[in-house]
């Protein structure tokens, strides 16, 4: 669905976005091989490639996430039934299990050059899905630590992320993602990749001061990116553009 951005790269991120039906998932990582990209003989470099040429003509200017993208080997963060060199790096995304799916390279890219990384950085994800967005951040330098609440996606996650040399970088938890994660807090960013109605409050106590959170929010049908920073005491919430992601469910709702 168009959007109304027609005639310039935002027409793209109006139509791409909405193709998103949310970040989280991770299932179908049966047959991953232990390594980076590079030591895989890297027989998918090509459409590595062509997806970070891509990735710039939507408008992602951030080298930083772009080298990071063209380093991580997307296919094994997905299910064998879609794991070819033409629908694994294709910019849409993908079921992988349990109503959840993984979210096409463009909102990955979108959602993590908005948090602006620096080096070293503590962030935590809500909904860790298939891991690949964990892994993305991890590239870039932070110190992830990641939330999902479906235990089987959890499972599913933290081995690929082992297989593919994120292990170290990446800590998984199966739980609720709105509690978030009180014994690492204080948090530089969090990412929330499902859509709550209302920002938890826990997420936002466990935000640094000087921090941001990048989150779609909203019932469905009328959800958007925003953007949230925590500065002298006061939260900011900027909107950014309309999405569909997957609902953000407490621990009970399951």
């Amino acid at each position: 669905m168009m959007l109304g951005y027609a005639g310039s790269w935002r027409g793209w991120v109006g139509r791409l976005v909405l193709v998103a039906l949310g970040l989280v998932g991770g299932a179908g990582v049966m047959g991953c091989s232990r390594g980076t990209a590079e030591e895989e003989g890297d027989t998918w470099a090509g459409r590595r490639e062509q997806m970070v040429v891509e990735l710039r003509h939507y408008g992602i200017t951030n080298q930083v996430v772009l080298d990071a993208m063209g380093r991580i080997p997307r296919h094994l963060f997905i299910p064998l039934a879609y794991r070819n060199r033409w629908t694994a790096y294709a910019d849409r995304p993908w079921p992988i299990g349990h109503d959840q799916t993984i979210s096409q390279p463009f909102i990955v890219a979108y959602m993590t050059e908005k948090l602006a990384l620096q080096p070293g950085e503590k962030v935590l994800e809500i909904g860790t899905g298939s891991g690949y967005q964990a892994a993305v951040l991890a590239e870039c330098g932070a110190e992830v630590y990641s939330i999902e609440i479906i235990p089987e996606l959890a499972s599913h996650a933290t081995a690929a992320l082992e297989a593919t040399g994120y292990g170290e970088r990446v800590k998984v938890l199966a739980g609720d993602g709105y509690k978030g994660w009180p014994e690492h807090q204080p948090f530089d960013c969090i990412i929330v990749t499902c859509a709550p109605e209302e920002v938890p409050a826990a997420l936002v106590e466990q935000l640094r001061e000087g921090g941001r959170m990048i989150l779609p929010l909203g019932a469905a049908g009328r959800q958007r990116l925003v953007i949230l920073r925590k500065e002298g005491g006061e939260v900011s919430i900027q909107d950014d553009l309309p999405v569909r992601f997957v609902p953000m469910v407490h621990e009970a709702e399951r």
